[in-house]
């Protein structure tokens, strides 16, 4: 397996990249998060995922180790394919896609193109133990309503111009330190002092 390539961006879409390594041009399928963080970079660092099928091979990138876990777990649900796992990763965060599964909110996946609901609460009940075990127990234990306590702040700081990147890096390290979060406003100002 090909764990990451290092290179130079010759040639970039929302769907792909054309990397250029050891004088190859590699064609990497990415994610619209992926690319959004790679968007104005010329030389990137992508984690891969290396897809064999009969009719060929594809090279899937990341930007981090989270959103190709996520596409590893996706596609080892019966009925989704790469195509539909890069789907569900450009349309959904990677903390939208585990607060869906952990709190069976199959609404989310509904909102993909190409997924039914049968599909959706197939992902649910596929993936909940395996995101319980990739997020350790505080996750697992964290009731819903600490999601949209979450999901409410992140929405708000988004609005106020910040990356989702840093908010997602405060917002974890602040829930981290005070897992009774409950209030979003307080999460709100607590991120702030993290961001500025």
């Amino acid at each position: 397996m090909i764990h990451h390539i290092n290179g130079l961006i010759t040639f970039k879409t929302p769907t792909y990249v054309v990397v250029e390594a050891g004088g190859l041009g590699y064609k990497v399928y990415i994610s619209l998060n992926t690319y959004a963080r790679i968007e104005s970079l010329e030389h990137v660092k992508l984690l891969t995922y290396f897809h064999v099928k009969e009719d060929g091979h594809s090279l899937f990138g990341f930007s981090d180790e989270q959103e190709r876990t996520l596409f590893t777990h996706l596609i080892s649900v019966s009925g989704i394919g790469p195509a539909t796992a890069q789907l569900v990763l450009s349309s959904l965060s990677t903390d939208e896609i585990r607060s869906a599964i952990l709190s069976e909110d199959d609404r989310q996946f509904n909102r993909v193109k190409g997924i039914g609901p049968k599909t959706a609460k197939r992902i649910i009940l596929e993936l909940k133990d395996k995101v319980q075990k990739d997020a350790g127990e505080d996750w697992a234990q964290s009731p819903s309503a600490d999601n949209t306590i979450r999901q409410e702040a992140l929405s708000a700081l988004l609005a106020l111009g910040f990356s989702r990147i840093p908010i997602q890096k405060a917002l974890n390290q602040i829930i981290k330190e005070h897992p009774d979060m409950n209030s979003v406003e307080k999460l709100i100002k607590m991120a702030l002092q993290h961001l500025s």
